[in-house]
């Protein structure tokens, strides 16, 4: 049995007219299921019953489970533990930033990226979400929120998972979040995150979308980042790096490097100096991640001073430059931290 929101509306359209059914109904049933927030198809009582059972005979809603809610303790990052049908676990993020309501959505079960400063990976990768598994994350969070009178704001594909390798699923999600029947979400507000899959950037280029998209960098150059991200060993850095310029070309979007600090490692001002010659010129912005500890690796923060220092050299020489607060650590709900059963995610920027 197919789960409803793995569908899109085009999707439904077609398949009310294969029942036998007006395609205006569509948009009635997303209506039901991203603004009304209707939990069953008894819920929607504008459907006649024949095709309310029809509804019920072909399609299964919700596909994923909640097992379990932390809450930070400055009460501005919430993390969840779900439960797919086949008993698999991932997790996302709700941060809570002025009046911003970001989820941080997980896009597999594990990672195959494995980099070293990442729990998500540590298992490798389990399996792909579906469509159905991405949008409910975001759906059932919605769905809470609205108990207080809100929405989700904003959505970042930066929980578990490479999204350019789940790809087709991450693309159909994103209409659906963007979509005026369902969440009518600006792209704008959504953030895609990559390690630096040159096709999959290659692709999104090409979707007519104008998401943000952002590259976990981490490094200077392409003898740090293979120590630390395994994926550079397939994907060149000058490779990602002309397929990210050619994205802010196509799409008129400024590109974000995420940049995680490790001690002794990447967070040199010599680093520093490396990163603003590689970055000089284009329109961009360095998100500067102090690391957050994860069980099991032997890796470490850097102190605040040269953390400061750091930032400090990138913008004298006019690279713009964030420096990530870090939310949810005491939940392990912080950058890097995700993890397959206890649960972990980022904090974001965006419109």
């Amino acid at each position: 049995m197919q789960y409803l929101c793995d569908l899109s509306i085009e999707d439904l359209k077609q398949w009310l007219r294969n029942q036998g059914e007006q395609p205006f109904r569509a948009a009635q049933i997303f209506d039901w299921v991203y603004q009304k927030r209707a939990q069953s198809f008894a819920d929607m009582t504008n459907l006649s019953k024949i095709l309310r059972d029809k509804l019920s005979n072909h399609f299964a809603f919700p596909s994923i489970s909640l097992l379990k809610v932390l809450e930070s303790e400055d009460k501005e990052t919430i993390k969840y533990l779900w439960e797919l049908s086949d008993k698999s676990r991932v997790e996302s993020v709700l941060i809570l930033s002025d009046s911003r309501r970001t989820v941080c959505v997980s896009c597999q079960v594990g990672c195959p990226a494995r980099c070293a400063f990442c729990a998500s990976g540590k298992q490798g990768l389990m399996r792909c979400l579906s469509v159905a598994e991405i949008v409910e994350q975001v759906l059932h969070i919605d769905r809470r929120l609205a108990e207080s009178g809100e929405r989700v704001s904003h959505i970042v594909f930066m929980g578990m998972g490479e999204p350019m390798e789940n790809y087709e699923a991450v693309v159909k999600a994103v209409a659906i979040f963007n979509h005026p029947a369902a969440f009518h979400i600006s792209q704008r507000r959504i953030t895609i995150s990559t390690v630096g899959v040159v096709e999959g950037i290659g692709r999104l280029a090409e979707e007519q979308l104008h998401v943000n998209l952002v590259l976990s960098l981490h490094a200077p150059n392409q003898h740090i980042r293979k120590k630390i991200i395994p994926y550079a060993r397939k994907y060149p850095l000058e490779e990602i790096l002309l397929a990210m310029d050619a994205y802010a070309a196509k799409t008129k979007r400024d590109i974000t490097y995420e940049y995680t600090l490790l001690s002794g490692i990447n967070d040199q001002l010599e680093h520093a100096n490396e990163l603003a010659a590689l970055l000089r010129g284009k329109q961009c912005t360095v998100n500067l991640i102090p690391y957050n500890p994860v069980e099991g690796l032997n890796l470490q923060r850097p102190e605040k001073e040269m953390i400061e220092q750091f930032r400090n050299r990138l913008e004298s020489a006019g690279i713009n430059t964030t420096w990530r607060y870090t939310k949810g650590k005491d939940i392990a709900a912080a950058c890097g931290q995700l993890a397959l059963q206890t649960g972990q995610t980022c904090s974001v920027e965006g419109d």
